[in-house]
């Protein structure tokens, strides 16, 4: 009996050769719509499923396959009688082949497009007929990715007949596809924070070498529906990216965008080691280099300006792991180009996500992104603060929101002078930030904090070492001890209501 494969496929990328080759090895072609015309006027010999179900597409071909003498021919098992002969008796060929792929709602989500044409692009008839030959992969070969046609048309050549392992991975991949495709168009129409089930639709990119240490597997996905930041950048040169590289690029345009001025970071390890404002980037380069010049080398550099010649000039002469921008000059990109390793990564989308989510072992927590600033303050003090000391304080508090918990931020108008975060109780964290600023000035100095002061100890070491006003959301219990301690040292300090943990 002549074997028969239904093809039904939106995207015909190498569609021709391929069945063309299923010809040749005795297969009959069976499609519809679309495939259907096309493989005929290419010179093949489909049959059309309306001739073999005796039934029209109907409803602007949203109804062509969804037939019970389709979907009985991929489901009968071949070793079962009784489904065979319920074939037989209904004059029904099995289907041995299911090519398939789906109309392409990932892409179409993101396009500008109204509500019902975006609805229309939601596949129906194409993820049941994968999913109904995936089930009988044992009896029904099924293909969903267009990579997958030559690995078929090998195995095909060379044994004849396909491996029990091959069947069941390309019927896996249709279950991961359809997965993803479910959760793309339940994400779309629920459009909620929370829902009761999450799903998951990301596209494998690129492996990467390894995961944070050289022992662990890593990959890297994107959003199939999403637009973010990460989603299209563009690596101009360097070596590949790391586990460690791309977690350490999403943090550092997280914390350009908190800003519209010029600015530009210094960060290792996820955590920043100088952010600065500047008239323009190489000042504010410059201002950012100067909080950290030890730790920003094999760190990584981002501005949220295109980046010119006068940048790169200053950049090209310390080892740096990564420079994310929005834009190279084309002098910046000749100068950086002699340090080959240097990853340039052109960042084409501003930051989007509304979502972070943190793998626990066996659950998994959501939460909102802490994109919010305070936009109201309160001074609690006598003293009152000056407009220049509001600007360092806003300045340092958006600093202190990607830092990590416990976060201290010293600054000195619009640039970072002392950074310590991670540190188990508050008094550590700013005498490290207070120490690492006064190794640059004792003028004009600001503290910030991430989170209230459970004391007042922290104020008394500051104002013994020359800080000029704080900046803390308020909210202990004993929010009076260190209002009084400011108060007794005659320094201002502003409550802005907004905590910013960051474990």
């Amino acid at each position: 009996m002549k074997k028969r494969a239904l093809i039904s496929v939106f995207d015909k990328t190498g569609l021709l050769v391929f069945a063309r080759f299923l010809e040749t090895q005795g297969y009959e072609i069976l499609s519809t719509g679309g495939t259907f015309r096309y493989l005929q006027e290419s010179g093949l010999r489909p049959l059309e499923i309306a001739e073999l179900t005796q039934f029209p597409e109907i409803l602007e071909g949203r109804v062509k396959s969804l037939h019970p003498v389709i979907h009985a021919g991929i489901l009968a098992k071949r070793k079962n009688k009784d489904h065979m002969h319920t074939l037989s008796e209904h004059h029904i060929a099995p289907v041995d082949m299911v090519v398939v792929n789906l109309y392409p709602f990932f892409e179409k989500a993101n396009e500008n497009l109204p509500f019902h044409g975006k609805l229309e692009f939601i596949d129906i008839g194409g993820p049941t007929m994968l999913r109904a030959a995936a089930k009988n992969f044992s009896d029904v070969l099924v293909i969903t990715d267009i990579a997958d046609y030559q690995i078929v048309q090998d195995e095909l050549s060379q044994k004849k007949e396909f491996s029990s392992d091959l069947r069941k991975k390309l019927a896996g991949k249709v279950f991961n596809l359809t997965a993803a495709y479910d959760a793309a168009v339940s994400q779309w129409l629920l459009q909620e924070n929370f829902p009761v089930f999450i799903n998951a639709s990301y596209k494998k990119r690129f492996d990467l070498r390894y995961g944070e240490n050289p022992h662990q597997k890593a990959a890297y996905y994107t959003s199939t529906t999403g637009s973010g930041a990460f989603c299209d950048f563009e690596q101009i040169q360097g070596k590949e990216l790391s586990f460690n590289n791309l977690r350490d690029m999403d943090a550092a345009w997280k914390l350009m965008s908190e800003f519209s001025d010029p600015a530009a970071c210094a960060l290792k390890h996820a955590t920043p080691c100088g952010v600065a404002l500047g008239k323009d980037i190489s000042k504010a380069y410059q201002k950012a280099y100067a909080c950290d010049p030890i730790s920003i080398f094999g760190g990584i550099i981002a501005v949220n300006r295109p980046l010119d010649k006068a940048a790169a000039e200053l950049m090209k002469d310390i080892f740096l792991e990564i420079i994310l921008a929005p834009e190279f000059s084309a002098e910046a990109l000749k100068i950086l180009k002699i340090k080959k390793n240097l990853r340039l990564i052109r960042i084409k989308t501003p930051i989007s996500d509304k979502l972070e989510y943190f793998k626990t072992d066996g659950g998994i927590l959501v939460q909102e992104r802490d994109e919010h600033f305070f936009t109201d303050y309160t001074v609690v003090t006598k003293a009152k603060p000056t407009v220049d000391q509001i600007k360092a304080l806003c300045f340092a508090q958006r600093v202190v929101k990607h830092v990590k918990s416990n976060a201290i931020v010293v600054a000195r108008s619009t640039q970072a002078l002392g950074i310590a975060g991670g540190q188990t109780n508050r008094i550590w964290a700013s005498s490290q930030a207070i120490g690492r600023a006064l190794e640059k000035s004792s003028e004009n100095l600001v503290l910030a904090s991430d989170a209230f002061f459970p004391f007042r100890d922290v104020i008394d070491q500051a104002a013994s070492k020359g800080i000029t006003a704080f900046i803390q959301p308020g909210g202990s219990l004993r929010d009076a001890d260190s209002i009084a301690a400011c108060d007794a040292y005659g320094l201002p300090m502003i409550m802005s209501g907004m905590r910013h943990f960051k474990h």
